[in-house]
């Protein structure tokens, strides 16, 4: 016989997470279900593992969509002013890094722990290792085959995350799934990454490695004045992760080194 929950969500990441608790705390019967061993990998490794689990300044205008409305609901309903009270309720302490960037003091590990405790609280099951092999549309709902059996449910939530990393799981499942039921999916590319250097360019800044400067950054008509950071592969830190998301290849992209200021 298959197992019966009311929600099951497809997808162990905080989104997964939170959605599963949410769900939970509203009496639904919910199974987090992720394939990897363990649940909240991208946020343990996030923010040198201290991970920046959420922004003060966040609004609606630093989204990025084809519908500039689609997150207005979402930030309504739960602000970055309600998980910072969840996470002082768990005794999590905290620090301001720059622009309303809050981190750990100690370890992301305790922001996957606090997700855990909360969905145990809330009676949600989360399941590990277990693989989805299909996913079928029933009259009353869906019916998943897993490697651990058979789920039905009258909701599913498929909150696998994008391509990003995959040498920590990050698969196209997610796509694949809309595709099978008839969704269109637009051309995936990469935002909110590292730029990476080769050649010359890397030769010329590989021994800056570790030096982290003020910058602006500007391309396609955004700008972001932040700090910018050497790495071994090239360049990375707050100003070229979000720029990152309006440049491709072959674009102009522009670094000012002395914002403000006059190099003559």
């Amino acid at each position: 016989m298959p197992d019966k929950v009311d929600v099951a969500i497809i997808g162990g990441g905080a989104a997964g997470l939170m959605c599963g608790l949410t769900a939970g705390r509203r009496g639904k019967r919910v199974r987090v279900i992720e394939h990897a061993n363990r649940v909240g990998k991208k946020i343990l490794m996030s923010g040198g593992g201290r991970c920046n689990f959420t922004n003060t300044g966040t609004t609606p205008a630093n989204f990025l969509s084809a519908n500039p409305h689609y997150c207005k609901s979402a930030l309504a309903r739960f602000s970055p002013g309600d998980f910072i009270e969840m996470v002082d309720a768990h005794g999590i302490a905290w620090h301001e890094k720059e622009l309303g960037q809050l981190f750990c003091d100690d370890s992301s590990k305790q922001i996957v722990r606090m997700l855990l405790d909360e969905c145990a609280d809330a009676g949600v099951q989360v399941q590990t290792s277990c693989r989805i092999e299909g996913v079928q549309k029933m009259a009353d709902g869906f019916r998943l085959e897993t490697s651990s059996g058979t789920v039905e449910c009258p909701a599913l939530v498929v909150a696998t995350g994008g391509l990003s990393i995959p040498s920590m799981g990050a698969t196209g499942f997610g796509y694949e799934l809309a595709r099978q039921f008839g969704h269109s999916v637009r051309p995936t590319r990469a935002g909110l990454v590292p730029l990476t250097l080769s050649g010359t360019h890397q030769q010329r800044v590989q021994d800056l490695s570790g030096v982290a400067l003020p910058v602006e950054s500007r391309c396609n008509g955004q700008a972001f004045r932040a700090d910018m950071l050497f790495t071994h592969r090239g360049l990375s830190g707050p100003a070229i992760l979000q720029i990152s998301s309006y440049w491709q290849p072959g674009d102009d992209l522009r670094l000012d080194l002395l914002p403000d200021r006059d190099a003559l």
